[in-house]
């Protein structure tokens, strides 16, 4: 049989989805993507809303034959994946292919029910190794675990994404353990376990879906969390190297260095066990007199403490280890507090004596932590250097270039030309646009006759929650509005509910996906949001046609790994630091507004700053590109005339409540 290219398959699998249109950014992006898996030669991809960037990859990666880890930024993208887009794609290919495409979803090991755990087994955590908060089986919580565990014996695949009722961190953490925790080869039930027959099933697999955690761990950390492959598409690849940091970054802590002593107290000399509880009080007093933020010289008294804790904690580590046990449940529970005496003592050593190109912090839960400044050579050598890679996302551009991207991932500048020549260091660059009339479907207006909310912040308070009003009003409720603070967007929200007889929500006030499901549901109402509300809300049709952005996003200045990362970058430190990922979350918040070729609306800009300052021409570049409009009453009359002129909203299901129930 011919091998069958990856634009024919795209077609057969388009044909298959009701009113599926073929779209030329999508077909560039498969031959790109298949090109890309064939030569080995990295690939950088911008697919702008409505390309379709997931069938771009799924269909080339099945189509080569080789095993490929896909990497989601969220939980919301990996159930498309797995429930909607890759049963949809199997069903179509088979006959084309003459084989069946297998997928597979990889998690973290504390995502499953862990059978030691919900039967009290051996190889349980010891009792004062539990959740404090348990309180006995008669107690609410108490109630919920017996439930939980009930479901649990029943289970499949024993995912807590699939448990029928609300389950809370406290009480699945009574029936699941972390990848430390596990007992692995040693556990009596691991040919029954959860994770493990996941595991089984991602090695068969053609196409592996993670998130960018679980590839960071496998990357950095060295933890076969993920199946032998041949390439990954790291999808919304802008979000990567956030994943990559913490992966990177050593912790310690006065409670978890306690922990670890409490843990292995029953293994140690009491001499030992004493130096342990010792060195232990000693980091905790330190740390309690520690004050949040960048440290760029650690003082004197808490490199003695670090050392102390790094001394005591690894020869703990080493007397634990000299000892073997009888049995095997036995040893591998040995091995675990060995292995948490170690974990403590590395991570004080690396804290204590960090590296030239890292930055020490202390966080307001009273952690120390040592990151590093930048994660592109590590990216560079651990991620691109063992697989070819695909990083896409509508949002990989900075100003029109690719060289900010490239710069965070570690890969030197492309000489491509337009459409993905080939670069000299073995990558290659393309940007599809996208399949939306910007400029016909929508406006772009900046309120810049507002005051600066850098020199007048009560000024502009007061002007925003009026405008807002006003913008609100006009376009008939329809509007997602996004504020860079939990407080600004309440003070709006309440602002706007006095002002007029629209329905508000307001984030915090229900689950994201109950709130998102009213607002899509309604065209009377409003959803006010703050920063995880900016990315990831698709509601297409005339729920929303206006979309409000308090001011430009510019990360917060009290991060103290931001703090650092600005000093050691210098003169370039704004626009190196500062701007690229205020415009990354501005064209994402942007973003929300057109998500269908029949959409129409107005995105405003409440912040000045983006006409006036000289770096809002970079933004402004980065944004789709809406048609300006230049007066306020210009966009007043023309939300009007959306919202008279609008189409019923779409339908949009149950409710997820009402979804969750069914499942039960």
């Amino acid at each position: 049989m011919r091998a069958v290219r990856a634009t024919e398959l795209l077609d057969v699998a388009l044909q298959a989805v009701p009113g599926a249109q073929a779209r030329e950014g999508q077909h560039l992006m498969a031959e790109a993507v298949e090109a890309a898996l064939r030569t080995g030669e990295h690939l950088l991809v911008q697919a702008g809303t409505g390309t379709g960037k997931s069938l771009g990859y799924l269909v080339p990666a099945i189509a080569s034959g080789k095993r490929v880890v896909v990497a989601t930024a969220t939980k919301a993208l990996q159930a498309q994946l797995i429930d909607k887009d890759l049963p949809r794609l199997a069903d179509a290919l088979e006959k084309v292919l003459g084989r069946r495409p297998t997928y597979a979803l990889a998690k973290g090991r504390s995502n499953y029910a862990c059978l030691q755990q919900v039967h009290q087994g051996p190889g349980a955590r010891e009792p004062e190794e539990q959740d404090t908060l348990w309180e006995g089986p008669t107690s609410m919580m108490g109630q919920q675990v017996v439930k939980l565990r009930e479901w649990a014996a029943q289970a499949v695949t024993g995912d807590r994404d699939e448990v029928p009722f609300p389950v809370n961190d406290r009480v699945w953490r009574q029936i699941s353990v972390t990848a430390r925790e596990c007992l692995g080869s040693k556990c009596p039930d691991r040919l029954e376990c959860f994770a493990e027959k996941a595991r089984e099933l991602a090695k068969e697999a053609d196409v592996v879906v993670a998130n960018h955690a679980l590839l960071a761990v496998a990357t950095f950390g060295g933890v076969p969390v993920l199946p032998e492959h041949d390439a990954v598409v790291l999808d919304e690849a802008h979000e990567f190297v956030s994943s990559a940091t913490d992966a990177l970054t050593a912790e310690v802590s006065g409670s978890s260095a306690r922990r670890a002593a409490a843990a292995a107290k029953s293994y140690l000399q009491p001499t030992t066990a004493e130096r342990l509880d010792d060195a232990a009080k000693v980091l905790e007093g330190v740390l309690s007199g520690t004050l949040p933020g960048w440290i760029p010289a650690l003082p004197a008294h808490l490199v003695d403490a670090l050392g102390v804790v790094a001394s005591v904690f690894g020869l703990a580590a080493t007397e634990v280890g000299g000892q073997k046990e009888e049995d095997e449940v036995s040893q591998a529970r040995r091995d675990q507090v060995r292995n948490g005496l170690t974990e403590v003592a590395e991570a004080a050593g690396e804290i204590r004596e960090p590296a030239v190109q890292s930055a020490v912090y202390a966080t307001t839960d009273k952690v120390l932590r040592v990151s590093p400044l930048w994660v592109g050579g590590a990216v560079a050598d651990r991620l691109f250097g063992e697989s070819t890679v695909i990083a896409t996302s509508a949002t990989l551009t900075l100003g029109g270039s690719f060289a900010h991207t490239a710069r965070e991932l570690g890969l030197k500048r492309s000489d491509g030309a337009e459409h993905g020549a080939p670069g000299k260091a073995g990558w290659r660059w393309l940007d599809v646009g996208s399949p939306f009339d910007y400029g016909r479907q929508g406006q772009l207006y900046v309120a810049r006759d507002l005051p600066d909310p850098g020199k007048q912040p009560a000024a502009w308070q007061a002007a925003v929650d009026d405008l807002c009003a006003e913008l609100v009003q006009a376009a008939g409720g329809r509007t997602l509005a996004l504020f860079s603070s939990t407080a600004a967007a309440a003070r709006a929200a309440a602002a706007v509910r006095d002002k007029t007889d629209v329905p508000v929500l307001l984030q915090g006030e229900d689950s994201p996906g109950a709130l998102t499901h009213q607002f899509a549901a309604d065209a009377r109402t409003c959803l006010f949001g703050t920063r995880s509300f900016w990315q990831g809300v698709d509601v297409p049709g005339s729920a929303c046609q206006l979309v409000i952005l308090d001011r430009i996003p510019f990360p917060h200045v009290d991060d103290p790994l931001m703090k650092a990362r600005l000093a050691d970058a210098g003169e370039r430190g704004f626009m190196d630091v500062t701007l690229p990922p205020a415009a990354v979350l501005l064209a994402q918040g942007a973003g929300r507004l057109i998500r269908s070729t029949t959409d129409r609306g107005v995105v405003v800009v409440l912040d000045p700053r983006l006409a006036t300052a000289r770096y809002g021409e970079v933004l402004m570049r980065t944004l789709p590109g809406f048609y300006p409009a230049r007066t306020l009453e210009g966009v007043l009359a023309s939300l009007r005339a959306i919202d008279a002129s609008a189409e019923p909203v779409r339908e949009v299901g149950p409710a997820p409540a009402e979804r969750r129930r069914r499942a039960g």
